[in-house]
């Protein structure tokens, strides 16, 4: 191998290590780029608190998850399991779920807002119209036909949470009757037929939705062991409801709990309490307004499974309401919701910036890695002009050519080089100056020896410099 040989090889080496690096590069970028992706088409897990096991809010909650699972590309569930509407408030408050299931008038985390109404529960208050013959041997009371009748009689509730005993204090104030005036008792729902046998209990107050089998069933019992129910009207309901923002003035239909005979008679008015599915206010937009839409989404799949799950509505973002309605939700309720662009216009901004600090960076690499044949290409005119100068020595036409074929080799090697890229248009015409330069230099050197026939030699043949 001819000295000349080497920096050809070198540069060769070098064009190599350099497709390397790209090639490198590119699968790093590709790798990053597809993790974002696979990142960012990954479905989101939201974690539901609810309990107690075995209740209608956590079947509901079960047949949702299964509804999600199977049919949501955006949004999973991961169920929890508490104790409690309270237990699941206290997880929701310390940040260890991201939604909970739980009533209006519950205590609960300062900053948690509604994102769906899993249903609307009626407050039902009767009293026992008394079996005749029965209590004919009693002493005759008198019977309670309104609510200010309640004042020294006692009152089962049904549930043994302190929401519900709550919510009689509440009603029995707007109604104008003092709370302590009126003895309670409370029950477990499984307790029904215990509450239907206490002979002790003057009325009996129940929480649920309309079609609640636990309500049915306590008043359909309290009626084959007392008497007929006498529904008791909360006529102040309107006040109750504008004095406290977590409750709604509301109406009992007619014959809504039987048929034959008619249970209530009339519609009755009363006061409702919406059971929520809440989230904090810290939950984002983007992630409140996915779950809000898979779940109307697939609410019929649920209902399918739960019947329960037909009671799902939208919150009210039209009234002032406690809890508040979370802002992802409320933009997917109103139409207000942003768009891609909007959400995320910044970023396109922030990318272009960045795409064009990768394109500098990418230029300077370019530059950096190209930096060896820049170097090469500069000693390649020195060189050349150093044969520039050796000419003027050439004793034959051999000599000439020799430095014709050293200057070929340097010439293909430059050519190359810029066809990779290595070198710019700007270095390519200040070398080809100095081939110019080269070319005089041969042809005065030829026309010198041709003076002189002492001293030509016979050409070997034509070389790329003489072509030019």
């Amino acid at each position: 191998m001819s000295p000349s040989d080497y920096p050809v090889r070198n540069a060769h080496d070098r064009r190599q290590r350099r497709l390397l690096i790209v090639l490198a590069l590119g699968f790093v970028v590709f790798g990053a780029a597809a993790a974002t992706l696979f990142y960012v088409l990954q479905p989101e897990t939201l974690r539901i608190a609810v309990g107690p096991a075995g209740s209608d809010d956590h079947q509901v909650v079960q047949a949702m998850a299964e509804a999600f699972e199977e049919e949501s590309r955006m949004v999973k569930l991961s169920p929890i399991t508490t104790e409690g509407a309270a237990e699941s408030m206290a997880l929701l408050g310390a940040g260890k779920a991201d939604l909970a299931i739980g009533r209006g008038d519950l205590g609960m985390p300062a900053d948690a807002q509604t994102l769906a109404v899993l249903r609307k529960n009626y407050v039902v208050l009767w009293s026992p119209s008394g079996r005749p013959g029965k209590d004919s041997k009693k002493k005759a009371t008198r019977r309670i036909g309104e609510i200010a009748d309640l004042a020294g009689r006692k009152v089962g509730i049904i549930g043994r949470t302190g929401v519900n005993l709550a919510l009689l204090r509440t009603i029995l104030v707007g109604s104008g009757v003092e709370p302590d005036k009126v003895a309670t008792v409370q029950f477990g729902t499984e307790d029904i037929e215990k509450l239907a046998q206490d002979a002790t209990l003057d009325a009996y107050l129940a929480v649920g939705p309309l079609d609640s089998r636990i309500t049915a069933a306590a008043i359909a019992a309290t009626s084959r062991s007392r008497g007929a129910p006498k529904f008791l009207p909360v006529e102040a309901s309107e006040a109750i409801a504008l004095k406290n923002a977590r409750y709604e003035a509301e109406e009992i239909p007619g014959s809504v709990f039987n048929a034959r005979p008619a249970w209530p008679e009339d519609k009755v008015d009363t006061i409702s309490v919406n059971h929520l599915i809440l989230a904090r206010k810290e939950l984002s937009e983007a992630k409140a307004a996915a779950f809000y839409r898979q779940l109307f989404a697939v609410r019929d799949s649920i209902a399918q499974r739960v019947a329960g799950a037909a009671h799902i509505t939208k919150p009210e973002t039209e009234k002032e309401a406690e809890p508040s309605v979370h802002r992802g939700a409320a933009a997917v309720i109103n139409g207000t919701e942003r768009t891609f662009l909007d959400k995320y216009s910044d970023y396109f901004w922030f990318a272009l910036l960045l795409l064009s600090g990768i394109g500098s960076a990418a230029a300077w690499l370019r530059r950096y890695l190209n930096r060896d044949d820049r170097d090469d290409t500069t000693s390649h005119r020195n060189r050349i002009l150093a044969v520039v100068s050796e000419l003027c020595n050439a004793g034959s036409e051999q000599d000439i050519l020799t430095s014709q074929q050293e200057v070929d080799a340097i010439i293909g090697e430059t050519l190359k080089c810029y066809d990779d890229g290595a070198i710019e248009q700007g270095d390519l015409a200040a070398f080809g100056l100095v081939l110019e330069l080269f070319d005089h230099a041969v042809a005065e050197r030829r026309a010198t020896l041709q003076s002189d026939p002492a001293d030509q030699a016979k050409s070997p043949g034509p070389t790329l410099a003489s072509r030019r």
